[in-house]
């Protein structure tokens, strides 16, 4: 009788189910928790990029809107794009205050750009 052949032994990158690799020490950040970004800051970033783009869908079609209007009806283009310019204020305003900072703040001269645009669009 032949004496028993060893199994082969099983590369260095595969799972030996017999043999489980030690766990890993986890990385720990400044305020000494495992991991990385806490899902609480990660659901307030996607909800205010959430906020502010539907806002400013609304904000950029009422300035489309004025500048599909006949020139006839110059007050009403001048008006919509006030509006557009009115709601960009309100996404800004709704972002800052998702991530609970001051909404009165000079990044709401940001939601001002469409109303802007659309004004000199329409009297261009």
């Amino acid at each position: 009788m032949s004496a028993p052949t060893p199994p082969p032994r099983r590369a260095r990158h595969l799972l030996d189910p017999d043999n489980p690799r030690p766990p890993q020490p986890t990385r720990r950040r400044k305020g000494g928790k495992p991991g990385g970004m806490p899902i609480e800051i990660v659901q307030r970033y996607v909800l205010s990029v959430l906020a502010a783009t539907t806002i400013l869908h609304l904000a950029i079609g009422l300035v489309f809107a004025g500048l599909v209007i006949d020139d006839e009806h110059r007050v009403s283009q001048v008006g919509l794009c006030v509006l557009g310019g009115a709601f960009g204020v309100m996404a800004v305003a709704a972002a800052l205050a998702i991530h609970r900072k001051n909404p009165l703040s000079p990044w709401l001269l940001l939601g001002t750009i469409p109303g802007i645009v659309g004004v000199w669009m329409v009297l261009a």
